[in-house]
């Protein structure tokens, strides 16, 4: 017999500098020293969604897998591939062209401008390469 489900995975660890700023939610972090830190560049990797905020020293909730809100760096569409921005807003990216950037994930509800929130299917568990 078929069946259907979702799957989510989550992690708690510490915040490595202070998340709590309501700008921050549903950013992409990276690891930091086993703590966890907005992303910095393009190229580094995301460990996943932040979906709690927490100042520095205080726990966060991560989601590494699975349906997120997520922040946009600019307007994104149903189907852009995306990663990181500089900041951890998530920007579009294009297997074959954006080669040095991780792609983690698939917009499935778009945002209309940076700062809006879009809808993606996330994996930031060994995310590729857009080589």
């Amino acid at each position: 017999m078929a069946v259907q489900g979702s799957l989510t995975i989550e992690r708690t660890l510490l915040a490595g500098a202070d998340l709590s700023a309501e700008s921050n939610l549903y950013k992409l972090v990276k690891l930091s020293t086993g703590k966890v830190i907005l992303t910095t560049g393009t190229t580094d990797i995301p460990f996943g969604v932040l979906i709690t905020l927490g100042v520095e020293d205080a726990a966060v909730t991560v989601l590494r897998l699975g349906r997120t809100k997520i922040n946009a760096n600019e307007a994104l569409s149903v189907g852009d591939k995306i990663g990181t921005s500089a900041d951890g807003q998530a920007a579009p990216y294009v297997f074959g062209t954006d080669t040095t950037k991780y792609i983690i994930g698939d917009v499935i509800v778009a945002a209309g401008a940076a700062g809006d929130y879009a809808t993606a299917d996330v994996n930031c568990i060994n995310a590729p390469r857009g080589a």
